[in-house]
């Protein structure tokens, strides 16, 4: 198919999702650099794509043109509202990201994992494309912040100092490392680097648990550790992740926002299984999690509650561990 003249792509949803499909976007637009290359998401994730230079337009699902009509249709969200927005527009092909909720199913529920060497969602993405010749550039995700919000991410952290982001939340209980653990993490880098400057970051959701980890943080050096949660845009947020030294995250799209930057990323996976394939994309981290425990992973996306009751799956990732590991790159430690 050489006469590609434009494409359309479709992820609907949520921040990590959609970082994810930022390498199949560009890869498409190296393979027919003078396309019409438009994307479909919901309104409130907009921001993430409207810097790119490899997209000609952004559309929602409200304002996609009915009849509208492309050479290329990828829909890489392959759900029942994709499916119901793609009955109104006409594709010359048509390929859609295979889920293999399948295999989900069975390494959730018998814990028989088929996987193999579990390739990553933007890898799966790609071999939506493979009869295309869409070849793979070797690079990871993309972010493209506005100056405006870089502006902000400056005035908030100047140049020189070295930071701590911290991305403690997530929808799920069962991705979240528990409040106290986060608190007693910082606390102890924080005690071997009292220069360092910590941000906690996420959205409006996350705010009672930042909250949380400052109640417990007990004494640090004054200034040090600042609650952003939800005072931030997406962007800003962005803005300020490009300007830290080192992330610790659970799995959450905010994980794959600071992959965009090439962070150094301390990863802590609870009910998350790396089988997923949601684990940074070509960036470096150090990932924490249990293994061995037979209740793992207990979903797929994750739960509003530990099924069994004990959460070991993010209580046993020892604070002292990860914050021995942090300390260690701000010592120098990593290469």
């Amino acid at each position: 198919m050489e006469s590609v003249r434009s494409i359309l792509v479709v992820r609907l949803s949520s921040i990590g999702d959609i970082i994810l499909t930022t390498p199949v976007v560009r890869r498409l637009r190296s393979r027919w650099p003078e396309a019409r290359i438009d994307f479909c998401t919901r309104e409130s994730f907009q921001p993430l794509l409207a810097d790119s230079p490899y997209i000609s337009a952004l559309y929602t699902p409200e304002t996609l043109p009915a009849g509208s009509s492309y050479d290329l249709v990828a829909d890489l969200q392959n759900n029942g509202r994709s499916r119901r927005l793609l009955k109104d527009v006409e594709a010359g092909r048509l390929v859609r990201y295979r889920k293999g909720n399948w295999k989900k199913w069975l390494l959730v529920h018998l814990k028989l994992d088929l996987y193999g060497e579990a390739p990553s969602v933007v890898d799966r993405y790609q071999a939506s494309l493979s009869e295309f010749g869409v070849a793979d550039d070797d690079t990871g995700c993309e972010l493209f912040v506005p100056e405006s919000d870089r502006a902000y991410a400056e005035s908030v952290l100047p140049g020189g100092t070295r930071v701590l982001a911290v991305c403690f939340g997530a929808r799920h209980f069962t991705k979240r490392w528990p409040p106290e653990r986060f608190a007693e993490a910082i606390r102890s880098v924080l005690g071997a680097f009292p220069s360092l400057r910590v941000v906690l970051l996420g959205g409006e959701e996350d705010a009672p648990h930042a909250m949380e980890i400052m109640q417990r943080l007990g004494e640090v050096p004054p200034g040090s550790v600042e609650n952003l949660a939800g005072r931030c845009t997406l962007m800003q947020t962005a803005a300020l992740l490009r300007r830290s030294s080192a992330v610790l995250t659970n799995d959450t799209g905010l994980m794959h926002m600071a992959s965009a930057f090439g962070l150094r990323l301390f990863v802590l996976f609870g009910s998350s299984s790396e089988a997923f394939g949601f684990l940074p994309y070509r960036s470096t981290y150090e990932l924490f999690e249990v293994r061995g425990l037979r209740c793992r992973p207990c979903s797929h996306i994750g739960r509003d509650r530990c099924p069994k009751g004990h959460f070991r799956c993010m209580r046993e990732i020892s604070s002292e561990r990860v914050a021995a590991r942090l300390s260690l790159f701000f010592r120098g430690g990593f290469a």
